[in-house]
């Protein structure tokens, strides 16, 4: 089972189906983004599913996260985990983080993005139609991740995550490249006139570049681009940011997709690791 991109690399590995971005494949980046192939979950959550939180067996999720690891060179038990509500909270973590949302409980809330300058530490954010962000800064070697719903895209989460990398590690935008990565596309993404309207205090954003309008107060919304101007409006270069031509929806038998199953899926999963 394979999936058409012309802008991820796409790999097979002791049965796993993930994807890599070849912009941070150049730079020598640890990262993965998964697919539904490869694991041992059942049911709904069949067969590659990220999720802890999400009804899914412990002990399936850890394997799957395993054999992931073991397949791009690292540990599971090195990992940090987010804890997504769809905000804008970026953390920053810690030696004592790692483990969180694997080996250890996650003893915080409302995390949707993850900064680290630590070595040999993997940080987890995870997806079924929302965007995923991945960021590297190619001078100080941070790494970070975030996720990017309609909500935490009005939010600007990537903005944020910008901000709090120059803020906490003095990185410099123009030395960072991002990763865009797949998700629910313009083609299967409709909305209503409120997501079309929290769009509007982004001031620099021209509402016809990321909505089509359909009639009967709903549009198409394109997500991916949305956040591709949001980044370059903080700094980050143009050549600087690739975006995966995947949709979640379009390729449901392949990715986890919330509209897709109806909401009846696992998690996908996006590692970042220093």
């Amino acid at each position: 089972m394979n999936i058409e991109t012309k802008t991820l690399n796409v790999h097979q590995k002791h049965g796993l189906l993930y994807f890599t971005f070849p912009l941070f494949d150049k730079f020598g980046v640890k990262h993965a983004f998964t697919s539904k192939i490869g694991g041992v979950s059942e049911g709904q959550y069949a067969t590659f599913n990220t999720g802890f939180l999400n009804g899914d067996k412990y002990e399936h999720v850890y394997e799957n996260w395993r054999r992931l690891c073991d397949a791009i060179g690292f540990s599971e038990k090195r990992l940090v985990f987010s804890k997504q509500t769809h905000t804008n909270n970026v953390r920053t973590v810690s030696e004592e983080d790692i483990g969180k949302g694997i080996i250890k409980p996650l003893d915080y809330d409302d995390v949707d993005g993850l900064i680290s300058n630590l070595e040999n530490v993997g940080l987890v954010t995870q997806y079924a139609d929302c965007v995923p962000l991945a960021f590297y800064d190619t001078k100080l070697k941070i790494i970070a991740t975030s996720h990017a719903g309609w909500r935490g895209t009005v939010a600007e989460i990537g903005r944020v995550t910008v901000e709090k990398m120059v803020a906490d590690f003095g990185s410099s935008p123009k030395d960072i490249i991002v990763a865009i990565g797949p998700s629910i596309s313009k083609c299967c993404y409709e909305v209503d006139t409120p997501v079309f309207e929290a769009f509007s205090h982004i001031k620099y954003i021209n509402p016809l570049d990321i909505f089509t309008p359909k009639g009967d107060g709903k549009y198409m919304l394109d997500l991916k681009e949305a956040n591709r101007l949001i980044l370059i409006n903080s700094g980050i270069k143009n050549e600087n940011i690739c975006v995966a031509d995947v949709c979640t929806c379009c390729n449901g038998d392949i990715l986890h997709s919330h509209r897709y199953t109806g909401g009846k899926r696992g998690n996908l999963g996006l590692i970042i690791a220093k």
